[in-house]
């Protein structure tokens, strides 16, 4: 139970010292120059120990948001693949306030902190930083107050509960253009055709095979330069992904154009490296070659250029190749788990590619039931 004793201090002065004492947990004991304050204090301390809360916030004065990022980027992201990003970006918030006490970090401080990220531009593009780049940070940010939550005991609650995500624009949809025919059967060719020309004809030899890899595949930029020569399996028509941005493995079915030149690769392979698209060798302290996947900006660009295409990325081929696939009949839980997706959400910006086939569906439906 609470007691309070009233003290004259030696300027003559009144405070109000506060012994809190439970059975089964350590006595809390504060000092008050109000006896108001001491009353409140002894209330609410005893109550916040009976519903085991009391422990907690006292842990979130003891530690500051500093300590917090300085322990989850030591001891968490390096379990986490693919996180290099994410210490910058904690970091940055370490920057802003690292200094504050757990028990300070209010959900009205993280978003000055999200509405600065916003108005800021980032060191990497020069540009203003994304609704989906702010995103990001405040999802790396988000874990790491879970942790401390869950794990550590730091906080009774993540203040990211009540932190509103900036909206993000719809998805980007950039697809290349089919092949069209004019009004005197002259077959126009399309931005798609003009594109592999280009790139069958480069200078680099690795650029055509790549990039009819991710138009047939959707596979991303990063996954397929990635490639080595145990992830593909000639025989059984598929390549196997270990190491995918969500972190699951996915195995990537290949056929028509792509097979064929994988296949033709396969014979001129270099045989002292597993990667299927290697750069120029370096060599390391003993002498041996060592490689890293080869760079296609330049050809990639060049390309382009050639085709006469503007405002296209290599990830639009990703683009392309779900939008074919919504083109041709496919689902969108098909299309997810050809690019692997995980949620349907992503996928969902190709749905009006499908119309098409959807409506079929319906109207087959219907001529079955109703005839």
């Amino acid at each position: 139970m609470a007691s309070i004793r009233k003290r004259t201090n030696k300027d003559g002065s009144l405070s109000y010292r506060v012994d809190v004492r439970l059975k089964g947990f350590p006595p809390q004991r504060a000092t008050f120059s109000r006896l108001t304050d001491a009353r409140q204090w002894g209330k609410n301390t005893e109550a916040a120990i009976k519903e085991n809360r009391y422990f907690k916030t006292a842990e979130a004065n003891k530690h500051t948001f500093g300590e917090l990022i300085d322990r989850y980027i030591r001891d968490v992201l390096p379990t986490k693949p693919k996180a290099v990003s994410q210490k910058q970006q904690l970091e940055w918030f370490k920057d802003e306030i690292g200094d504050y006490t757990l028990a300070d970090i209010t959900p009205a401080k993280i978003v000055e902190c999200r509405d600065k990220l916003l108005t800021q531009t980032s060191t990497k593009t020069k540009k203003l930083r994304s609704p989906a780049t702010v995103n990001r940070y405040l999802a790396a940010l988000s874990h790491a107050f879970t942790t401390a939550v869950n794990e550590w005991g730091w906080l009774d609650d993540s203040p990211m509960r009540k932190v509103k995500k900036p909206k993000e624009p719809r998805g980007r949809v950039r697809f290349l253009s089919d092949d069209t025919t004019a009004p005197d059967g002259t077959v126009i060719e399309g931005e798609r055709t003009r594109l592999l020309k280009a790139c069958e004809a480069s200078k680099n030899s690795y650029l055509y095979p790549v990039v009819v890899l991710a138009l047939s595949t959707g596979m991303r930029q990063g996954e397929i330069m990635g490639l080595t020569w145990d992830n593909v399996d000639l025989n059984q028509c598929r390549i196997t992904l270990h190491e995918t941005k969500n972190g699951e493995l996915r195995v990537v079915p290949v056929a028509g154009k792509a097979l064929e030149l994988l296949k033709e690769h396969a014979k001129v392979r270099r045989l002292d490296t597993p990667l299927l698209f290697p750069g120029k060798p370096s060599k390391d302290k003993n002498g041996k070659n060592q490689y890293k996947p080869v760079d296609l900006r330049a050809p990639w660009e060049v390309a382009l250029k050639a085709a006469g295409i503007e405002d296209f990325r290599f990830h639009d081929l990703r683009h392309s190749a779900a939008s074919y696939l919504a083109m041709n009949g496919a689902s969108i839980a098909e299309i997810a788990e050809v690019l692997g997706h995980k949620t349907l959400q992503m996928v969902k910006r190709y749905s009006h590619l499908s119309e098409v086939h959807t409506a079929g569906v319906v109207a087959r439906m219907n001529a079955r039931i109703f005839g």
